[in-house]
């Protein structure tokens, strides 16, 4: 009897249990279809309501009468739970240069970026790590003995006087800096050694996805993260050049593919400014169309509402010259908690698959057309599918 009982109870938890995941997983559904915020065009007719229509919810039919322009909606769940209250934005209704253009990027860190720190092997043949615990990697050292550092080329000229007393960094970590104390261990060679691994640039090959009407541009539709540590590069400044594509390696199934591309790092090439690199995108100044290199065409922006499963299209330079490729939007996803994760697209046009595989690495930034308007970019390629990959909205690349 005792055994049914506990037999009994241990169906009640399970159900229970299932019914908990199911409510969880239904509430991250309708979060992820639900958008936290909205931007709806002055001047047009667009019912909000409509727009976010799900048979599980439920609107207010009052907001309050603030006269700020925006205004918040809450929700309901079959009227009864609360849900949330979604930020509508009524904006101007927008149009941008779209692009699609192969840039160079060259851009320069703000301070040096600690990458690793390793051992040195001293004379007696100890193995020492005289940075190990106390630097990090994505750290970046602005200063060395109340020197200022601004480059890689400082910090070597400054190593080079080592003489095993000890050194004073001042090291930004997490936007705060904080001084540290290291003490030089002298290698094999006799020469003084921190045991510190650095870069100061990056550089590579991206694409222009919009240029807007006070010359502000946007591109890549992400960040540009450091290879070895992940953190998003503190940029000190930079500059968008234009590019040429040498070749194309072709994507497959776990292999990304890869668009190779020469950059000039003339004067005369330089095509805008890189003054911000943030998770939406690199951003700057665009200072001309060099020799005419650099397509444009005028859009208008379709926000993420208007967007929608079915048939789009990317303009990006495979072979130097801008072309518009077929594609498919698979999933649109309002919340995801990466801004540039926020929908699938697959390359559909027999052209674009041929020559790349569909989306390669250099890519990312490639406007995506839908119903005659651009609604966002690429970002990703997925590595088990060279054919997809993820996109940006493009109302999170204009934020």
């Amino acid at each position: 009897m005792d055994r049914k009982k506990k037999y009994r109870h241990f169906l009640l938890w399970c159900l229970g249990l299932d019914l908990l995941a199911m409510c969880l997983l239904g509430y991250r559904y309708l979060d992820r279809k639900i958008p936290d915020e909205l931007h709806v065009v002055k001047g047009q007719d667009q019912n909000v309501e409509k727009l976010l229509k799900h048979p599980l919810l439920t609107f207010e039919d009052a907001i309050t009468a603030s006269g700020e322009g925006s205004y918040l909606l809450p929700c309901k769940i079959l009227g009864v739970i609360p849900f949330k209250e979604i930020k509508v934005m009524p904006t101007e209704s927008t149009d941008l240069l779209v692009s699609g253009s192969t840039v160079g990027i060259y851009m320069e860190t703000e301070g040096v970026l600690i990458i690793d720190t390793g051992e040195i092997v001293t004379e007696g043949g100890i193995a020492e790590e005289p940075a190990k615990n106390i630097v990090k990697p994505g750290d970046y050292i602005v200063a060395f003995n109340q020197q200022k550092i601004s480059c890689k080329k400082d910090l070597m000229d400054d190593l080079s006087l080592l003489n095993g007393d000890d050194v004073t960094l001042a090291i930004n970590r997490n936007g705060e800096t904080i001084p540290v104390s290291l003490t030089p261990v002298r290698d094999a060679e006799g020469e003084y050694k921190l045991g510190i691994w650095v870069r100061d640039d990056t550089q590579g090959i991206g694409t222009l996805t919009f240029v807007d009407q006070s010359g502000h541009y946007g591109a890549l539709g992400h960040g540009i993260s450091d290879v070895d540590t992940g953190e998003l590069l503190n940029i000190k400044d930079g500059a968008l050049y234009q590019a040429q594509i040498l070749g194309i390696q072709k994507g497959s199934k776990g292999s990304p593919g890869e668009l190779s591309g020469l950059i000039r790092y003339e004067p005369r090439n330089v095509i805008g400014t890189i003054t911000t690199n943030s998770k939406n995108g690199i951003y700057g100044q665009f200072e001309g169309n060099a020799g005419e290199a650099i397509s444009l065409r005028q859009m208008p922006v379709g926000y993420k509402q208007e967007m929608e499963i079915g048939p789009a299209s990317i303009l990006c330079c495979v072979e130097n010259q801008v072309e518009e490729y077929q594609a498919e939007i698979t999933k649109i996803d309002m919340n995801h908690e990466d801004s540039n994760k926020s929908f699938v697209i697959r390359v559909t046009d027999e052209k674009l698959l041929s020559a790349t595989g569909g989306i390669v690495q250099g890519m990312s930034g490639s406007p995506v057309l839908q119903n005659g308007k651009i609604v966002g970019a690429v970002t990703h390629v997925f590595v088990q599918d060279s054919a997809s990959g993820y996109g940006i909205f493009i109302e999170n690349m204009l934020k």
